[in-house]
């Protein structure tokens, strides 16, 4: 007898189709699964052999039972074809009714006594079966909540084998969760509050200005300080000035941490734009992405977010190289011999880093013991190509007296002159509300064009929205050509002009605003 069961595969960010086929025919009890399996796959035998036996089902003596995993040319990882397996040779059998087969997708793998386990990708799989037209999906219950997320499709969540039979048999008696990932979505937005605020950070408002240009307008940013001066700080506290993930951001977010595994069964949708800091030993795949068997890297992984690399000469230098096309294209492809990959990678990268080995070059206190050439070499680990792709470098000083502890009267200094001195310290609540204006204005000024942000114009839109006049433009040519500049840096000065602007809700770019953003540009150069 012959029985087909619905399931699905990953094949990138996206899930296909795949058709469980099961042939039950005369043979010793052996299960032979073919298709390109991988050795997780073909131990599904042993896995399902017991499960069955374990559920008291009484199965045919002297029979064989061939499964075939199509399309047979891709590979198939994993354990999440267990149930689907189970439930063919059940059918094939005659054990379990093969009406409802061809209108439920199901996945799960298999603990030998037939309970369920989760498995990673449940997300991009629910939504190949709503592609589909598929009447449902059948998952293990700590994957139900993410399957949930996809809306119009019915969830059937289950614990056990014998569950998976019994919704088999017929599904409308049996209780199912609907798919509201939106209503969800806006619920929990609601709800979200971000632990980490710029309040806590004492003094630093001219990196805190760049990093603010940075969040309105998605443009790589490199810190360099002395150890101590607050770059790791600042840098955790940059996703908390973004604007709130939208729903659309979201779901592809979820559906990469689903795919690399790092969902817990108590969470559904990431509400938070993700914080990412890889250390400086991890590898190029674990950066990128890939492996024998491919996954997301750090970069993907950071997707709408932050990608923060701390003590960044100490990366290997070719790994940072490998940063610059994902830092152009926002993605990434992995190209193999079977097929080719691509995975979103459209991050904020903040890289931080200390002036010199001993970290105290230009430091008004402490000496710097470093010869000029260790401080060359220092920076020899950064290649010109990468530097040129982050728009702002900023200076993170050692705090000033009265910026220390952030009391002034423990210092005895009077409270009225910090009043009259010091600049306000604002929240990121505050922040963030201008970021969002002027993340607005770049979407009003695309109008029905995709929209992206002012770091990600192309030479179009930049030619297009990036209008200077003729001083603005003798001033950005002079800086070119005094401290030898490349012609990517003029595009990069515009488009960082364009976000100053934006924040100052000005439809024109003026004088002060090139200046501004040459300021920032210039650091590196010097």
């Amino acid at each position: 007898m012959f029985a087909r069961v619905m399931s699905a595969g990953l094949l990138g960010i996206d899930a296909y189709r795949i058709e469980v086929e099961v042939d039950c025919g005369s043979g010793i009890g052996q299960i032979q699964i073919v298709g390109l399996p991988d050795t997780a796959v073909k131990e599904a035998q042993e896995r399902v052999r017991s499960a069955i036996k374990t559920c008291s089902f009484l199965m045919p003596t002297a029979k064989k039972w061939v499964v075939n995993l199509a399309p047979a040319d891709t590979r198939k990882e994993g354990a999440a074809y267990d149930v689907p397996i189970a439930i063919g040779i059940l059918a094939s059998s005659g054990i379990v009714p093969t009406e409802f087969l061809a209108q439920i997708y199901m996945v799960g793998e298999l603990s030998l006594d037939g309970s369920l386990r989760p498995v990673p990708g449940v997300l991009p799989m629910a939504l190949q079966a709503k592609n589909a037209g598929a009447l449902g999906i059948i998952v293990p219950e700590q994957n139900a909540s993410e399957a949930q997320l996809v809306e119009n499709l019915r969830v059937y969540p289950a614990t056990h084998l014998k569950q998976v039979c019994e919704i088999v048999q017929n599904p409308e008696q049996c209780n199912y969760l609907h798919g509201q990932g939106r209503t969800e979505f806006a619920k929990e937005q609601k709800q979200y509050h971000c632990d980490l605020d710029f309040n806590e950070v004492n003094g630093q408002h001219a990196v805190k200005r760049a990093l603010e240009i940075a969040a309105a307008g998605r443009h790589n940013i490199l810190l360099v300080g002395p150890p101590g001066s607050g770059k790791s700080m600042l840098a955790q506290r940059l996703p908390g000035i973004m604007p709130p993930l939208s729903f659309d951001e979201a779901l592809e977010l979820t559906k990469l941490y689903s795919i690399a595994g790092l969902l817990n069964g108590s969470s559904s949708l990431i509400l938070q734009r993700p914080f990412r800091s890889p250390h400086h030993s991890s590898s190029s795949k674990g950066l990128v992405g890939g492996g024998n068997y491919p996954r997301p890297g750090e970069i993907s992984l950071s997707h709408t977010g932050i990608l923060f690399l701390d003590e960044l000469t100490e990366f290997p230098r070719h790994h940072l190289d490998l940063l610059r096309q994902p830092l152009e294209s926002a993605s990434i492809t992995l190209s193999r011999a079977q097929h080719t990959l691509n995975y979103p990678a459209s991050f904020l990268l903040v890289g931080a880093c200390n002036p010199c080995p001993c970290g105290f070059l230009n430091d008004p206190i402490r000496a710097c013991v470093c010869s000029p050439y260790q401080a060359n070499r220092y920076w020899s680990k950064l290649s010109g190509p990468f530097l040129d792709r982050l728009d702002l470098h900023i200076d993170v000083p050692r705090l000033k007296e009265n910026e220390i502890g952030g009391n002034n009267n423990a210092i005895g200094l009077n409270p009225e002159i910090q009043k009259n001195n010091m600049p306000i310290v604002e929240s990121s609540t505050t922040i963030r509300l201008r970021v969002a204006r002027a993340v607005e204005y770049q979407q009003e000024r695309l109008g029905s064009e995709t929209f992206a942000y002012n770091g990600k114009l192309n030479h179009k839109q930049i030619k297009q929205f990036c209008h200077i006049d003729q001083k603005s433009h003798e001033l950005l040519v002079q800086a070119i050509c005094q401290f030898g500049l490349s012609a990517r840096s003029y595009d990069r000065l515009l488009r960082v002009s364009r976000t100053i602007a934006d924040l100052d809700a000005s439809e024109n770019i003026s004088f002060y605003h090139v200046a501004e953003a040459l300021k920032y540009r210039l650091r590196t150069a010097q």
